[in-house]
């Protein structure tokens, strides 16, 4: 049917360097130049626990945060590529009433005859075959385009196999996509186009059907291609 930087920056809270001290020795009254003491340093090292803890506890929740940020973000770019073809199956019935005419596809290996369902309205042709369960081997589904268009279709909730066959304004065929069922990536035409018809996946190369081979359908004049 058819197909209807921001970055994270850490900053971690440094401690003020301790000063150096001066001790008066015991016994005189000089005074001699002291490093730092080592029981003045175990005070100093507490203190400056006692400041930084907080800082650090908070800069470890500041880059744990980041991680997972950057997770998820990974995780999204992720799911956006992810391949469509196994998106999830809508609940519906393949569409009724639509009017039937013949059709025949001329080959080099003969004439080969079809009955086929003609999607008219926008609305038909965006639902086409979706539902359908099975397809006769010489039934099938046209989409007619006036003006010729250069048209995608894709397999949502489409739960068969086809060949779409991409035709041409003079009735020859551009282009045989082979479709897989459920599978969402668009299959261009490639080229304008002024029907599209879809059969039975795989009937195309039983048939020995190809590009360039003459296709003609309906005794509408409007549902025919022009005459090249």
């Amino acid at each position: 049917m058819v197909q209807s930087g921001s970055r994270l920056w850490l900053r971690q809270a440094s401690g003020r360097a301790g000063r150096r001290g001066r001790l008066r020795a015991h016994g005189d009254g000089t005074d001699r130049p002291l490093a730092r003491a080592p029981a003045r340093a175990e005070a100093g090292g507490a203190d400056r626990a006692q400041r930084e803890g907080p800082d650090r506890r908070r800069a470890a929740r500041v880059r744990r945060v980041g991680a997972l940020a950057l997770a998820f973000a990974a995780f999204t770019a992720c799911s956006a590529q992810a391949p469509a073809q196994n998106a999830p199956v809508e609940q519906g019935t393949p569409q009724t009433g639509l009017t039937q005419v013949p059709l025949t596809i001329r080959s080099a290996t003969g004439t080969h005859h079809f009955t086929v369902q003609v999607a008219e309205t926008p609305d038909q042709q965006e639902r086409g075959l979706m539902f359908t369960k099975s397809l006769g081997p010489d039934q099938g589904m046209i989409f007619p385009y006036d003006p010729p268009q250069d048209i995608s279709f894709w397999m949502k909730n489409t739960l068969i196999p086809l060949d779409i066959i991409f035709i041409r304004a003079n009735g020859t065929i551009a282009r045989i996509a082979r479709a897989k069922a459920l599978d969402e990536t668009p299959l261009p035409a490639g080229e304008p186009v002024a029907a599209v018809l879809e059969i039975r996946g795989g009937r195309a190369a039983e048939l020995g059907i190809k590009p360039g081979d003459k296709v003609d359908w309906g005794k509408d004049s409007s549902l025919r291609p022009e005459r090249g």
